[in-house]
């Protein structure tokens, strides 16, 4: 499989199960409710929040303002998915969850006028998310994983010339 369309198919596939599980999540459990007990019991839980906010419920109210970055993020990764094609996969797939992540929110953001988050690490009390999160999240740590791998390569390389002779 060519590598950018690895990228979107990927980013589609992810953007598809973020949706699904949103919309079942709203129709499974009330608003601010739980299901106790699952998947992990006060561990980690599923409950439905919803986020009229950015990231952590920060700027409340203000979520729209993020649509253009949304929109620049996703142009963005496609735009280089598609002219680096030589890229490493690891790149591609950290590109297509950034997509996936950033027109998740967006689309909630557009459509309901805030995002829906239900996964809830409850036993350190961590910020209830969402698919659409964990895709940036993952993507964010892809990415700097393959730049200090490339960062390190480089620099073994540059370490490794032999001195010039006279």
């Amino acid at each position: 499989m060519k590598r950018p369309y690895l990228f979107l198919g990927l980013a589609v596939t992810m953007l598809i199960l973020d949706q699904v599980v949103k919309n079942w999540v709203q129709g499974a459990i009330p608003r601010g409710g739980s299901v106790h007990g699952l998947p992990f019991p006060g561990i980690f839980e599923l409950t439905l929040q919803y986020n009229e906010g950015i990231a952590f419920g920060f700027l409340q109210g203000k979520g729209t303002l993020l649509s253009p970055i949304a929109v620049a993020i996703a142009g963005g990764t496609a735009w280089y998915s598609f002219r680096h094609p030589k890229e490493s996969i690891v790149t591609h797939i950290a590109m297509a969850l950034l997509a996936a992540g950033a027109l998740g929110n967006l689309y909630d953001r557009v459509v309901h006028g805030r995002v829906t988050d239900m996964f809830w690490f409850r036993k350190i009390n961590f910020p209830v998310f969402n698919v659409a999160d964990s895709c940036i999240t993952i993507a964010t740590i892809l990415l700097i994983f393959t730049w200090f791998n490339a960062a390190s390569a480089a620099e073994q390389s540059k370490n490794a010339q032999p001195a010039p002779t006279e």
